[in-house]
């Protein structure tokens, strides 16, 4: 006779609430898929439209949000909600955040359903901003009407922070934490995107990992270019502008960035030590030994391993003459730079011309960040989140990381100690490679097991304190 763990069990009953939830919620996800809120430098691909048909169907679907929480607009487009909690403006609020806007659709065409379509089919919710971040925002402002209907009212006061430009600028979630900087708020706590419960994400470990992420790597563009006298490409001399700039570009390519491992990295990996396979459970379980060669072994392998140890370079755009048969007098280069956590942006920009060694290569910063501060593993505000992750997926190690990429959360480390980047969805390999990319969507159970995580972690508040 086959006995089915509790957590199984746990999982299979929670997993018939989250469909039930999930499809009741869909539509409502559906409804604001179709919404083009697209982000773009290019101004060609914006419609102010569309942010304000967005904005004017929220009262529709979730009336009491509307009815109970005030709501006021900041920097255009961005919203910000605020729920009054029991004990008043004394404690701390909590902050939760999503973007709305998303970013272009390439080709139409090579998605299964049309990518504003907001369709429902086979058990997913299908479009643009499902997983990124339209997802999130619903499940957020679902779990707060439920809760809403109940007339619960929590601890602290709950900030919901909805920003319109996380893909471009993000300029007004700097603006909403400023906002509350000059009315003498200092959040409690911070929740943005992020991690999910990733599964297939960890050689060696079979369960789902719920990475949440304490910190993010700095983003930062560095313009490299040269300069040469030009001419007609019928009489071309060695050595020119795209021929330096290329052989930078080499440069880069063959000699990445030193590898180490960061304490969060560390204390993720120590984690997962337990839930891992021989040899990985051997190696991640004694990491005072096998930290170095790890480290190594990690950095060998690129993509995610990879990323995880030292700050990556790739260059993203390149532009020689406006003409097929003109020598460029002028060559750049766009480096796209994620600076892991301990260094500086200017740091890597003296690193990068190192490595470049040629003079007649300039850098230049077009845009930077320093990574984000480091949030503990250790207070009440990640235990809160930790019990709610086991409430919902009672099957995942909640391990903290290092965010690879960039969230609005960073512009409210100025105000909050505890940030942390967290979508409360399962994302499988496929998932996770759909955002950004063709064929993005998000399971109808997934969804409702996101209601559930801000309905638990709403109502738990409490316990916390």
């Amino acid at each position: 006779m086959h006995i089915k763990s509790t957590s199984s069990r746990v999982r299979e009953t929670a997993g018939g609430q989250a469909l039930s939830i999930g499809t009741e919620a869909a539509p409502k996800l559906s409804r604001l898929i179709t919404y083009r809120t697209v982000s773009s430098r290019d101004p060609q691909q914006v419609s102010i439209e569309e942010f304000d048909g967005f904005i004017d169907a929220l009262p529709e679907l979730f009336p009491l949000v509307h009815e109970k929480l005030s709501r006021e607009r900041v920097n255009g487009h961005g919203l910000l909600y605020r729920w009054p909690g029991s004990q008043g403006e004394g404690q701390g609020p909590v902050v939760l955040m999503a973007h709305y806007d998303v970013v272009p659709v390439e080709n139409p065409a090579s998605w299964t359903h049309p990518p504003f379509s907001g369709e429902i089919a086979d058990g997913r919710i299908w479009g643009r901003g499902s997983l990124d971040d339209k997802g999130s925002l619903t499940a957020i402002l679902e779990a707060v009407e439920q809760l809403l209907a109940e007339d619960f009212v929590p601890v602290r006061d709950i900030y919901l922070s909805f920003g319109n430009n996380e893909e471009t600028a993000g300029d007004t979630a700097g603006a909403a934490a400023a906002l509350l900087e000059d009315r003498g708020i200092r959040p409690w706590l911070v929740l943005d995107e992020g991690g999910a419960v990733a599964g297939q994400a960890f050689p060696f470990v079979d369960r789902p990992v719920a990475v949440v992420g304490v910190s993010e790597k700095g983003i930062l563009d560095v313009e490299l270019s040269t300069e040469d006298a030009g001419g007609h490409a019928s009489t071309p001399h060695r050595g020119g502008a795209t021929a330096r700039l290329a052989r930078a570009i080499t440069r880069l390519d063959a000699k990445p960035l030193p590898a180490v491992l960061p304490e969060p990295t560390v204390e993720m990996i120590g984690r997962l030590a337990s839930s891992a396979r021989f040899p990985a459970r051997l190696v991640f379980g004694n990491l005072r030994i096998f930290r170095r060669p790890l480290t190594r072994v990690l950095a060998r392998m690129g993509g995610e391993p990879g990323a995880l140890t030292r700050t990556t370079v790739v260059v993203t755009q390149l532009r020689g003459s406006s003409a097929s048969n003109v020598i460029a007098s002028r060559a750049t280069a766009n480096a796209n730079i994620r600076v892991a956590v301990g260094e500086t942006v200017a740091g890597t920009v003296q690193r990068l011309g190192r490595i470049i060694a040629d003079s007649s290569v300039s850098l230049r910063v077009v845009e930077g960040n320093e990574p984000a501060p480091v949030s503990a593993t250790d207070n009440a505000q990640f235990a809160l989140l930790e019990q709610a992750i086991a409430a919902v997926f009672p099957d995942a190690v909640t391990a903290p990381y290092i965010m690879l990429g960039g969230t609005d959360s960073r512009r409210f480390t100025g105000i909050c100690d505890a940030v942390y980047r967290f979508a409360p969805f399962r994302m499988g390999r496929q998932d996770r490679a759909n955002i950004h990319a063709d064929n993005e969507s998000l399971c109808i159970e997934t969804f409702g097991e996101g209601i559930l995580f801000y309905t638990r972690l709403l109502r738990t508040l409490g316990d916390r304190q």
